[in-house]
């Protein structure tokens, strides 16, 4: 059965954007966005919010019929394109880009996807996987925490009832000082 992951880069204090939305503090270099092409090649699918699909459709369709787009970036573009996404929305009517609005997250519905062939699915967005939390949805964990302390902005984890026990399955240092934090989901209690 395929996995439900939560994906997400923070600061090291435990934001995922700044106070108005700016992650421009994020730390990507060429090693990173090759980790991302690879793996983000081999899901099955990306389930983002409204917010995070429209910045991705601003940039990603085109990007590279840039003449100084990367190799690295490149590849994304057309592996970002490709990928089915679902786009969690109360107010968009439709999404390009292989594309499907669904407008509220329905557990049995994620639970059959799960049970569907292929690659596990993403989750992309804070707000979406508080919901996906709420619903005990989210099987792993992909945290990036990014060597920057920004002082305030949105915390990635936000206040919940639900305790989720994890268990370390990776670790992965990039040159660049991000750490991938890697957990699965061991048991969940209320």
């Amino acid at each position: 059965m395929r996995k439900i992951v939560l994906s997400i880069g923070i600061s090291l204090d435990g934001f995922f954007e700044g106070p108005n939305r700016e992650i421009d503090w994020h730390v990507v270099d060429d090693e990173m966005l090759r980790h991302f092409n690879e793996f983000v090649g081999e899901l099955g699918g990306l389930l983002t919010g409204r917010v995070t699909h429209e910045l991705m459709a601003a940039y990603w369709p085109t990007a590279d019929q840039d003449p100084d787009c990367s190799e690295t970036n490149r590849e994304f573009a057309a592996i970002w394109r490709d990928i089915p996404k679902i786009v969690y929305s109360r107010t968009l009517e439709k999404a390009d880009w292989n594309a499907t609005v669904v407008r509220e997250v329905a557990p049995d519905v994620i639970r059959a996807l799960k049970e569907q062939p292929g690659g596990d699915l993403v989750v992309g967005g804070a707000d979406l996987a508080a919901e996906f939390r709420r619903h005990d949805l989210i099987d792993e964990y992909r945290i990036y925490v990014h060597p920057v302390l920004i002082g305030h902005g949105n915390p990635l984890f936000r206040d919940t009832d639900a305790l989720a026990r994890l268990r370390l399955i990776e670790t992965h240092v990039f040159g660049n000082g991000v750490v991938l934090l890697r957990y699965e989901r061991t048991e969940t209690t209320s």
